[in-house]
């Protein structure tokens, strides 16, 4: 195996700590060739699509990348904005808060940003973090609830980056925060805002991006880490449980996937005689083509369709400074024995180098 180049090594060098922030990722622009280069990449991940890869790849090369580019690249088009892809512009927002919290509380940290499908790749930042001098990096997926089709592709990135690096940094992953303190009453916070600037509707609607029923029979915990997500924030809320509701979007294919559905509950709703829904997304830090086309345009006409009179969608934590202190603070916690303040890191390069002599006299003597 041949390794890549790697950047000149600095014996007693200070040890520099990073966070990189993974958000799933987007078509650099609303175009059918760009959109058919995106989902070859994303839709032929075998974590995303779990079918037999000869078979799945006769589908995906032979139908859907033939149909769906165009059909996707208008509804980008829909919700594009001047900064570019909305899912791009609060994710780089939202690691631009996070660096500005961290130097804040006093922390050196190096942050940034990278996308598991399309630009900037999970493998480049790492370089670019390398590049910086960073030997530690913490890895914060943009995914509130674990997933093996979104949590876990991040993970395979980074290993995949590692079979051809011959100096690893040290990785730390976080794996979900579904049920911390912080991102519930971000989302609370969120909400009552929403509340306070518009009044309350009838019924809130919690939707979280759905995946196939086989999943949670597979052992994956995302169903269960959703409902405990909307207790959770029903709880904060002060809500009962005729006041809210759980439902699980984006539904692809013919299989089942986890129910209810939001679009058939939502004109379920409404044909029921709800008349006003609040809708949101707390599976979703930054608003995106699920959230702003698929919920606010699509799930509103559904409603208004079947009968509703009022829907409203509340947008994304994205950079909603509660959500930047919590995510702040997640990693913070998950940071705890790494230099994170240029004085702690020199402190530790200096005990490194004290250590040494006599970790090689003893190897000696042995």
């Amino acid at each position: 195996m041949a390794f890549q180049k790697e950047p000149p090594f600095q014996h007693g060098q200070s040890a520099k700590t990073a966070v990189l922030y993974c958000n799933l990722g987007t078509p650099k622009e609303p175009t059918a060739p760009a959109l058919r280069q995106y989902l070859a990449q994303f839709l032929g991940d075998s974590r995303v699509v779990e079918i037999p890869k000869p078979i799945w790849w006769l589908i995906l090369h032979g139908i859907i990348l033939r149909v769906r580019p165009s059909k996707s690249a208008a509804k980008y088009a829909s919700i594009w904005t001047e900064e570019g892809s909305p899912l791009r512009v609060w994710t780089d927002k939202q690691a631009q808060g996070l660096a500005a919290e961290f130097k804040a509380r006093g922390h050196d940290v190096l942050v940034k940003y990278a996308m598991t499908y399309g630009q900037p790749s999970i493998e480049s930042q790492i370089e670019a973090l390398r590049l910086e001098g960073a030997t530690r990096i913490l890895l914060l997926p943009a995914y509130p609830q674990y997933s093996g089709t979104t949590t876990a592709p991040v993970f395979d990135a980074v290993y995949r980056w590692g079979l051809q690096t011959r100096n690893l940094p040290e990785f730390r992953f976080i794996n979900h925060y579904h049920d911390h303190e912080g991102y519930i009453n971000a989302l609370a916070t969120r909400i009552q805002k929403h509340w306070h600037d518009n009044g309350r509707s009838e019924k809130l609607v919690m939707s979280f991006h759905g995946v196939p029923e086989r999943t949670l029979q597979l052992g994956d915990p995302y169903h269960c880490e959703c409902y405990k997500t909307g207790r959770l924030l029903a709880e904060k809320l002060a809500l009962s449980k005729d006041q809210y509701q759980v439902t699980f979007q984006s539904r692809f294919g013919k299989a089942k996937w986890l129910e209810p559905y939001t679009e058939p509950t939502l004109v379920a709703l409404a044909q029921a005689g709800t008349q006003s829904v609040d809708v949101v997304c707390p599976g979703f830090t930054g608003d995106c083509l699920e959230t702003l086309e698929e919920i606010s345009m699509e799930g509103r006409e559904a409603f208004m369709h079947a009968g509703g009179q009022s829907f409203n969608y509340i947008p994304c934590l994205n950079d909603e400074p509660a959500w930047i202190e919590a995510m702040t603070t997640i990693c913070e916690q998950h940071l705890q024995g790494w230099p994170t303040t240029e004085d702690a890191a020199a402190q530790h390069s200096a005990a490194l180098k004290s250590v040494r002599p006599i970790a090689l006299s003893m190897g000696a003597k042995d």
